[in-house]
């Protein structure tokens, strides 16, 4: 939906119809050491290079950014019987790899009240070079001179996270926000939040409520 109406803004002049055709597809991420040789025997090709799609026999393929390591997302007609893999992975599962990346998803992470430039996302997502685009000037700015005021960080904890989103306090002072949390597997969860860089002591843990127990602590710098 919010692609759609991404696209559907852009429509000025032209005959063009927009379908959302979600429904009709199904997804794989495939990753892992094994996952090259395995998608070279299963999907019948080459593999395709970052920024390029392959057409398989009844999908596409293309890179995917799910971790710290190279994946691929394999999209296929609804119904079509998958083939077995070597191992599989939970949607849970899939979460905490990519939070232990810090890699944001859009829009949970970072959505239209955020720059790119916030989220990590200058290389996927910003062009220095390009011709005039909406927003450009800001991005010119903030490459030659700005001063980023929020980034997105990882942070962890002991035990069950908070509902999120969910602000972050130290002491009465707002100083960010956790976007994505997933549980660790030892107990506790990692998580994105969404900090300020002027007003948060990284060295302290934060606390998600008014007065709460500060527990949550930054394992990256912004």
């Amino acid at each position: 939906m919010v692609i759609r109406e991404r696209l559907e803004s852009y429509i000025i002049a032209d005959d063009v119809m927009i379908e959302d055709v979600t429904a009709q597809w199904s997804g794989l991420t495939v990753g892992g050491g094994a996952a090259e040789a395995w998608l070279h025997a299963q999907a019948g090709g080459g593999l395709p290079v970052t920024g390029q799609f392959l057409r398989t026999a009844d999908g596409f393929l293309f890179r995917g950014r799910r971790g710290a390591g190279e994946s691929w997302e394999w999209l296929r007609p609804v119904g079509t019987v998958w083939p077995q893999g070597p191992e599989l992975f939970s949607g849970e599962q899939m979460e905490r790899l990519r939070i232990a990346a810090g890699i944001a998803a859009v829009p949970a992470d970072i959505g239209p009240g955020e720059l790119p430039n916030e989220g990590g996302l200058e290389v996927d997502a910003i062009s220095y070079t390009k011709g005039c685009y909406l927003g450009q000037e800001v991005m010119a700015r903030l490459k030659s001179m700005g001063q980023l005021r929020r980034r997105l960080v990882r942070v962890a904890a002991e035990g069950r996270p908070p509902a999120v989103p969910c602000a972050l306090l130290q002491g009465e002072t707002r100083v960010g926000e956790l976007r994505s949390a997933a549980a660790d597997g030892a107990g506790g969860f990692i998580g994105l939040a969404l900090v300020t860089t002027l007003r948060l002591d990284a060295s302290e843990p934060l606390a998600p409520e008014p007065g709460g127990h500060a527990y949550i602590r930054l394992i990256d710098t912004p």
